[in-house]
């Protein structure tokens, strides 16, 4: 079986990423009224760029190669698509960013309030047992009990599992933010 290595070309050692434009504009989100250094990408060309990325092992190196007819690649517009392009994931990296220091301040919240809650738990748990030991105050004592660790389902699933998605999607971005451009000519 092949590996995914052998699909792409490979240039002074990095994996080249190859885009084919008949236009600039092609590259860009249409509706994006903001200037052109700063529009966002089309959002098929970023998932293009970000899954080829993520297929690969953290430590591969990478270059984007962008395709455009003779004529627009030598022109003022295309030597503007490799700060835009940057620009694109840097803020991608920065809006993932945003999104992890939320993850985790949420994490922290839930944790707070689901330590508290296990502790109220527990001790209302001991409190009832001390008053009688019938099975119906045991039931509720070991309701108590469970309901004050499921509380922490929360806190563990946020701070334990669904950052470390973020934090590898944020690094993914902040890798593409300063990959190489080139903006060549189609090739004849």
């Amino acid at each position: 079986m092949q590996d995914i290595e052998s699909s792409y070309k490979k240039v002074d050692g990095k994996i080249l990423i190859e885009i084919k434009l008949s236009s600039i504009a092609q590259l860009f989100n249409s509706f994006d009224p903001a200037p052109f250094r700063e529009k966002e990408l089309d959002a098929d060309a970023e998932k293009y760029i970000v899954d080829t990325v993520d297929d690969f092992p953290s430590k591969t190196q990478f270059r984007l190669a962008i395709y455009l007819p003779p004529e627009l690649a030598s022109g003022d517009q295309a030597k503007k698509i490799v700060p835009a392009v940057h620009n694109h994931f840097q803020y991608r990296m920065l809006a993932t960013e945003r999104r992890l220091r939320n993850r985790i301040k949420y994490g922290r919240f839930a944790l707070l309030l689901g330590l508290s809650f296990l502790f109220i738990s527990l001790i209302g748990g001991e409190y009832l047992l001390s008053i009688s030991n019938s099975v119906i105050v045991q039931l509720l004592a070991d309701a108590l009990r469970i309901t004050g660790w499921a509380a922490m389902w929360e806190p563990v699933t946020v701070l334990l599992y669904e950052l470390w998605p973020i934090i590898k999607k944020k690094r993914l971005y902040q890798k593409i933010s300063t990959i190489e451009v080139d903006i060549l000519p189609i090739p004849a």
